[in-house]
């Protein structure tokens, strides 16, 4: 070999970038990696730990291949022994969730000795055996970029993925409740409503991986993207450090809700972290742990800065890994963390022309979150070709809320004049709730020949602890304007009445289980050297339960096809084509269960208004308008719950379909240079079905008024009234075509003349997404994306972003055939363009600098109204009322606008800068890092969501007020400090 050659081979294998003849995929399991590769047949291959002394050989088999899976995230060295003449020890690194492949080639002894270590990405930016869609973000990378140390920002690093509303993430033009989020294999996803997940610091974690599409049959209950994190762990060598990060500082003045007033907006947090790790028993037994103590301040207004909130929290966090390696075959690992919170509000009433408090302390609120979580992992490798790894965990998460004044405090609000509360100051809602998962999975990898299989199972049993209430009496009223109909809950109200008072008791309590289980298996098939399938299939089941612990919405035998392929198309590992096929299904989550399937009550009754009265505090003794309730105006509309449980099988579809989505990826990517890559893939994503509530006013035989879970536009089997004389009462199961009936219609006088249906749920993204990487070799860094999507249907998902809806599931995308027409346009997460840029330079071995450049064009707006031109209906429509509105008109007569989702305007682009300098010193055994961050350094604020109803709630014709008024905005500039020291 030419010493030319030699030394490219020693870079190749080095930095994992030499591929050729590859002949395993580079699938892992979702909390470690694997080593794989070719070399001499029958050859011994063994590598090691330089941390932690784990040692493993296997032999390579007839055709050279060898293959180490289930490989704890680090550093390692192989080597290689042919008849007795061994291999220097190579460094090689293993990633999170992929394979790092090492080819020895013929002469392997030979090829490894001439290995030089340059650069420590450890893997190839094309990974030629890969069939799915993958970004890796190490914690080396994250310290020397101006990223905020948080796992939903992490994930924005990668293509197509941008944050979205209620706190969360959107993939691939997905909603935020469509994501799973694990951490050293479990899943510590929230699966009450999908939006949130578990917290911990980045001091605790090791490694990222955000999966955006192609992923493997291990995965499931998604159709958005996979979030995949590893903890740090200990080694040998004891070592310990601090980590101070000092948030917000130098904030700039924030752009807010309307009503608040934005120099009085603060916030602040610090967190102050202390870590060790290192051996209890030499090469056997290691730990690490972390104590975290977040301080948090802040500050905000209402109601035009008339109230003040003061925030603090006793936020902290801890976290401990436990690595027992048994012997070389066995190893056990646990993991445990607490990310309990509280958080503590004080509010006062305030003038903001003097910026003083004018009272003191009115009201006291506890939030609580967070929850002790665990998981025991064990691991074997059982045999050459054959290894398996089993883990039981359990992630727990509260919330609760709750106050000093909930007793004696009712809720009032005057929409007259605005949407904040008046009067005593108390919670909107007093919650306790405790949601607790417990997890088992099972999963094998077998080798056998030129295919290496894969397959396990897994089972969660998901149970929310829940109760909540209005406090004070448990009412919540109220006032507003007689609109101009002049009819209100369906009567017309008499004649110099101007405003009436809606109260709404809510309240349910329970305990609500559900059960999802999985079996999956993939057969990763090297059919050449330079082309490999991946084949695989998962069955997946549903099980959701009442308050009773009787199922009600079960579903099961659902199997989830997945194929992809690889081609290296030169066969020198530089260069692949690959392409994915897959279904991916989503479960319903818990809140259905809890606002559906309990005694849930929602009584709304409406009276008169006979103007404000007044309510003493006995607590403080200060006096507040309460309203004085008038005659009642019709009857009390429990409609949406009536404090029972009852028999569910009159609001479920019997037949009802899972929701499920398909994916297709084909994609291109290419090295050029030694550090360089680029790539291009096109993505196509078709949601199948919806599952959400409808409300169904005939049945085919009476007319009826009861809301149903189903799937919008198909047939809707359910338990009903279908006397000749419709009494009421539920007798038989009917099956309906909610495409053409299933909503009564009536005439000007109140005649019955026939029924209209729902459109199918639709959602499809199309996206070319473009790719740049430049890796990091010691002295700098550069990443860029382009993506070009398409998001369009009349479904976003299990939650609404346009009307700021997080109950997963239950959106008023489909609560009757008029909320529909005109639904289909782009989509809340239709970004259309999206850039990103992302780059690092060192000046020297000390001082660096960091920067990332996000760019995305506006979403859509819409234009909610509240009629329709079919009936007298009173909800949220895209039919605006432009003339004879009143209720002097018959519903007929009315004049409408149809303004179709999306069409009415888009928000602006949106532009963040931000920007890092870090230094970084070794003093003896002590190694200091300190980094300055500033966050939007050019301080755009612009507007991200509006307001997008344009006529007043149950109001026809009536003009809302804040229609286009900005609600959300970019976060103002603000800098952040982060000094480490580590020994």
């Amino acid at each position: 070999m030419r010493a030319t050659t030699m030394r490219k081979t020693a870079l190749c294998i080095a930095m994992g970038l030499c591929f050729g003849s590859m002949s395993m995929s580079a699938l892992a399991a979702n909390n470690d990696g694997s080593l794989a590769g070719r070399t001499t047949p029958g050859a011994e291959v063994t590598i090691r730990s330089p941390d932690t002394g784990f040692t493993r050989t296997v032999k390579a088999d007839e055709q050279g291949n060898y293959r180490f899976p289930f490989l704890p995230v680090g550093q390692y060295t192989l080597q290689t022994s042919v008849g007795g003449a061994a291999s220097e020890p190579t460094p090689v690194r293993v990633l999170l969730g992929t394979t790092t492949n090492v080819n020895a080639g013929s002469q392997a002894a030979t090829d490894l000795a001439a290995v030089q270590v340059v650069g420590t990405r450890g893997i190839s930016p094309v990974d030629v055996s890969s069939t799915e869609s993958a970004t890796n973000v190490t914690r080396e990378e994250m310290a020397r970029l101006p990223v905020p140390r948080d796992i939903t920002d992490v994930a924005t690093l990668a293509p197509g993925v941008n944050r979205g509303e209620f706190g969360g993430v959107s993939f691939g033009g997905s909603s935020v409740a469509e994501n799973s989020v694990y951490v050293n294999g479990l899943n510590v996803t929230d699966f009450y409503n999908r939006v949130g997940f578990s917290s911990m610091p980045f001091s605790f974690l090791q490694e990222f991986q955000v999966k955006t599409g192609g992923y493997s049959v291990e995965f499931g209950r998604t159709t958005g993207g996979v979030i995949n994190a590893v903890t740090r762990k200990g080694s040998n060598e004891f070592h310990g450090g601090v980590d101070l990060l000092f948030d917000n500082l130098a904030q700039s003045d924030a752009k807010n809700h309307p009503g608040r007033v934005a120099k009085y907006d603060e916030n602040e947090q610090n967190n102050y972290a202390a870590w060790g790790s290192g051996a209890l028993v030499q090469d056997r037994l290691f730990f690490f742990g972390i104590y975290e103590k977040r301080d948090l301040d802040g500050q905000s207004t209402d109601d035009g800065g008339r109230n003040l909130f003061i925030d603090s929290g006793n936020n902290d966090f801890w976290g401990a890994k436990l690595d027992w390696q048994i012997n070389d075959k066995n190893l056990l690992e646990l993991l445990a963390f607490s990310d309990k919170s509280e958080t503590v509000q004080d509010n006062y009433v305030f003038d903001p022309i003097t910026g003083k408090r004018t009272s003191g302390r009115e009201n006291r609120t506890f939030t609580k979150n967070g929850g002790d979580n665990w998981a025991l992992t064990y691991t074997g490798y059982l045999t050459n070709d054959l290894s398996m790894k089993a883990m039981y965990g359990e992630n727990e998460r509260a919330a609760s809320v709750s106050s000093l004044n909930d007793a004696a405090c009712n809720l009032v609000q005057d929409r007259r004049v605005g949407s904040s509360f008046i009067g005593c100051s108390s919670n909107t809602a007093v919650i306790d709730r405790n949601d607790k998962r417990k997890a088992m999975r099972l999963d094998f990898e077998w080798t056998l020949g030129n295919h290496y299989l894969r397959f396990g199972a897994d089972h969660e049993n998901n149970t929310s602890d829940y109760s909540s209430h209005y406090p004070g009496n448990g009412l919540r009223y109220e006032v507003s304007n007689v609109p101009l109909s002049r009819r209100v809950n369906g009567v017309r109200v008499r004649d110099g009445l101007d405003a009436y008072v809606r109260t709404r008791q809510v309240a349910n309590q329970g305990t609500f289980e559900t059960e999802n289980e999985a079996y999956y298996i993939e057969d990763n098939w090297s059919v050449t050297p330079n082309l490999v399938l991946n084949l695989g299939v998962r069955w997946e089941a549903f099980d959701n339960k009442d308050a009773d612990g009787r199922s009600y919405i079960k579903m099961d035998d659902m199997v989830a096809p997945r194929f992809g392929f690889s081609w290296d198309v030169n066969g020198d590992g530089r260069t692949k084509l690959y392409g994915n096929v897959g279904r991916y299904y989503l479960p319903v989550a818990n809140v259905i269960n809890i606002k559906q399937a309990g005694p849930f009550l929602d009584a709304r009754t409406f009276y008169e208004f006979n103007g404000f009265g007044t309510f003493t505090n006995p607590a403080t003794g200060q006096v507040y308008p309460d309203p004085i309730l008038g005659p009642q105006i019709g009857a009390v509309d429990d409609s949406q719950g009536n404090g029972q449980v009852g028999d569910l099988s009159g609001e479920v579809d019997r037949d009802m379909d899972p929701v499920y989505q398909d994916e297709v990826i084909l994609g291109f990517q290419s090295m050029f240079g030694d550090n360089w890559s680029w790539g291009v893939r096109g993505i196509y994503r078709r949601l199948h079905e919806a599952i959400d509530d409808m409300q169904i006013t005939h049945n085919g035989h009476c007319e009826i008024d009861t809301f149903v879970m189903g799937n919008p536009g198909k047939n809707l089997t359910f338990f009903t009234d279908t006397d000749p004389t419709c009494d009421g009462v539920n007798d038989a199961f009917v099956t309906i075509d909610t495409s053409k009936e299933g909503w009564a219609l009536y005439d000007d006088d109140g005649n019955l003349v026939g029924q209209r249906g729902w459109g199918k749920a639709k959602r499809t993204y199309r996206a070319l997404e473009f790719m740049i990487d430049r890796a990091w070799d010691e002295k700098w860094a550069f990443n860029a994306s382009y993506t070009l999507s398409y998001s369009k249907g009349n479904a976003e998902g299990p939650v609404n972003s346009d009307t700021d809806f997080s109950d997963s599931g239950r959106t008023e995308a489909f609560d009757n055939p008029f909320v529909e027409i005109g639904s289909y346009g782009f989509l809340p997460n239709d970004h259309r363009h999206q850039f990103k840029f992302r780059g690092a330079y060192a000046f020297d071995d000390h001082w660096s600098v960091g920067a990332t450049l996000d760019v995305q064009s506006g979403r859509p707006v819409s234009e909610f109204g509240t009629g329709n031109p079919y009936d007298a209906t009173e909800f949220l429509s895209y039919y605006i009322c432009e003339r004879n509105c009143s209720e002097d008109f018959a519903p007929s007569e009315r004049v409408y606008r149809l303004s179709r989702r999306g069409a009415y305007d888009r928000l602006p682009w949106t532009y963040s800068l931000g920007a890092s300098v870090s230094y970084n010193a070794t003093f003896g055994r002590a190694k200091l890092n300190a980094k300055l961050a500033v966050y939007n350094l050019t301080n755009e604020q612009r507007v991200t969501e509006v307001n997008e109803v344009r006529e007043a709630q149950n109001s026809i014709g009536t003009p809302n007020p804040f229609f286009g008024d900005g609600t959300d905005y970019q976060s103002p500039r603000y800098v952040q400090f982060i000094l480490s020291v580590a020994f």
